[in-house]
């Protein structure tokens, strides 16, 4: 698998994402990392007739400080299925991996390689995957745990003597996934225009309410605005002023 970066500087633009294509699997740690990381990209991809569904290895049990994961757990599955539907996703999967201690093995790249069967993606997104966010800001074992497995899973699927057992489940080789698209990296090579998507991520995201009354003492709707606004904004010089959703693009 081939990185697609134009250049190594930093002030390089960000090329369009590919648009060849029909089905997405967004592969991710927790509830919300989809929301923080890519939605409205997602939304504006579901506007164009794409089929996108979600496979989250956790159900973010672990997430809220002042909620026990017995009680956490249901309710953020309930707050990540509404978020998925409001910019159009309506299939959400967990693979029931612990949240906070992901082990990256062989376990949980069975369960991706499982779900690239299952959707047969030709866009597989995951998130960041790297030790860092790219400013000292130090990443979490799960984001780099699920990011890596994703990126070997794209090839685990395709390979019938990888997880023989699969097609034991009716799950034949996909070899179809042509693009790994890494949301949120540090080093992002290409972009999607976020304002068409803007809004539903907005909503997407505010659907996490517990969590971000949790997290932070500011009224969830200015917060989810604001947060996307600057983040979305962030790279938007090296993508011809617009506000751009960036990716780090690996081919296959």
């Amino acid at each position: 698998m081939k990185a697609g970066a134009v250049t190594d500087s930093p002030l390089a633009q960000l090329r369009p994402m590919p648009t060849d294509w029909h089905r997405a699997l967004a592969v991710v740690a927790h509830p919300d990392d989809l929301e923080y990381g890519c939605s409205a990209a997602v939304a504006s991809w579901i506007q164009d007739g794409r089929e996108i569904a979600y496979v989250l290895a956790t159900r973010g049990e672990a997430g809220i400080d002042t909620l026990a994961p017995a009680e956490a757990g249901p309710l953020r599955e309930r707050e990540q299925r509404s978020s998925a539907a409001a910019v159009g996703v309506s299939t959400v999967e967990f693979l029931d991996h612990r949240d906070g201690t992901i082990e990256y093995g062989i376990s949980l790249r069975r369960d991706i390689a499982a779900a690239v069967r299952r959707h047969r993606p030709e866009l597989l997104i995951t998130l960041n995957h790297h030790a860092t966010w790219g400013s000292g800001v130090w990443n979490t074992p799960d984001h780099v745990a699920v990011g890596r497995a994703a990126l070997d899973a794209a090839a685990d699927a395709g390979n019938r003597w990888i997880f023989p057992e699969l097609a034991e489940q009716e799950l034949r080789p996909w070899n179809g996934v042509r693009w790994v698209a890494v949301a949120n990296s540090p080093n992002p090579t290409h972009a999607v225009r976020a304002d068409r998507g803007l809004e539903q991520a907005v909503l997407s995201l505010l659907q996490h309410r517990t969590y971000i009354e949790a997290l932070s003492d500011e009224d969830p709707e200015t917060y989810a605005r604001r947060f996307l606004m600057d983040s979305t904004g962030e790279h938007s010089a090296r993508f011809g002023g617009e506000p751009a959703v960036v990716f780090e693009l690996f081919s296959r």
